[in-house]
């Protein structure tokens, strides 16, 4: 069984920065993706990344202020959000596959992690 479980969120001002950790038990991790929900919206994907990394994936509204990392010895993968603005709140959910190739899309994840709550004020 693969658990996941996201910590780093919390209230931060715009401009400011946060750094989302994701750490999965049992299995080594292929995909990998970050989604989030802000208050009264769809789950929408931010970026996704490879076991080695040599392919990723972000959302346009995030591309350039966020980063996707991970350390596979550790079986842990990172979201480091930069810029932030107020727009960019919500819950931020990862989520893991067994396969080697990542998505965008939702229903290619079997594993989800309970989300963390990022508060971006202005």
């Amino acid at each position: 069984q693969v658990q996941l479980v996201e910590s780093g969120g919390g209230l931060v001002q715009a401009g400011g920065s946060l750094r989302l950790s994701c750490a999965a038990s049992g299995r080594t991790l292929y995909a990998i993706g970050w989604f989030r929900q802000a208050p009264g919206k769809e789950r929408e994907f931010v970026a996704a990344s490879s076991r080695s990394g040599s392919s990723i994936y972000y959302a346009a509204p995030v591309k350039g202020r966020f980063t996707i990392s991970r350390d596979n010895a550790k079986n842990t993968v990172y979201l480091h959000l930069n810029s932030l603005k107020p727009e960019d709140t919500g819950v931020y959910y990862c989520a893991a596959d067994l396969e080697v190739v990542p998505s965008t899309r939702e229903g290619e994840y079997f594993y989800w992690g309970q989300g963390t709550q990022v508060t971006v004020s202005s």
